[in-house]
């Protein structure tokens, strides 16, 4: 780490260079598979680009799968910013708070966090079910829906989980210990 100068905040005791020291699933997981997937949407794009060039024709299932990977890169994308707590905050107020309000914060941020993602679970879950059962497939390809669907609430739980683990590390745990 950098040494830290003397207007910056306190770095976050919790998170070190290696990622979440309290995460008892590595946040490498989270890692991967988001670069399996950015790899992937990089590939299937210049292959695009290049077969369009040559042939002047085009993949017909390339927009399908960029936009399934696209979507399953951004949750677990979420889900590793929530392990190492590099989620969206406004830090200027934040930083700002004393102890408790900051604490306090934390706990709203947990709670909103949990309930949209639950919201998520539940809803994706009916879409999914939903698709399995009318038997809806895709226009391009024609694969069956809920493949691409199945990974909303999947990855919703897998979100939740971090973010309760967080919340445990940095809520809960310091409080009980002290």
């Amino acid at each position: 780490m950098s040494p830290q100068k003397s207007g910056d905040p306190a770095p976050d005791p919790d998170v070190t260079e290696t990622g979440a020291d309290h995460a008892r699933v590595p946040v490498k997981i989270e890692e991967a598979l988001g670069a399996a997937a950015l790899a992937a949407i990089c590939l299937i794009s210049l292959g695009n680009v290049v077969v369009r060039y040559a042939t002047n024709a085009s993949f017909a299932f390339t927009e399908e799968f960029s936009v399934f990977l696209l979507v399953f890169m951004t949750f677990v994308g979420a889900s590793a910013a929530f392990a190492t707590n590099e989620h969206i905050r406004i830090t200027f107020f934040l930083e700002r708070f004393p102890p408790r309000l900051r604490w306090l914060a934390e706990l709203v941020t947990l709670a909103v966090t949990t309930a949209m993602f639950a919201m998520i679970v539940w809803y994706g879950g009916r879409v999914t079910y939903d698709e399995w059962y009318w038997g809806e497939t895709s226009p391009g390809l024609g694969n069956p829906v809920w493949l691409y669907t199945i990974w909303l609430p999947l990855l919703s739980v897998a979100i939740i989980c971090r973010v309760w683990g967080r919340g445990w590390a940095k809520l809960l745990r310091p409080r009980r210990d002290g």
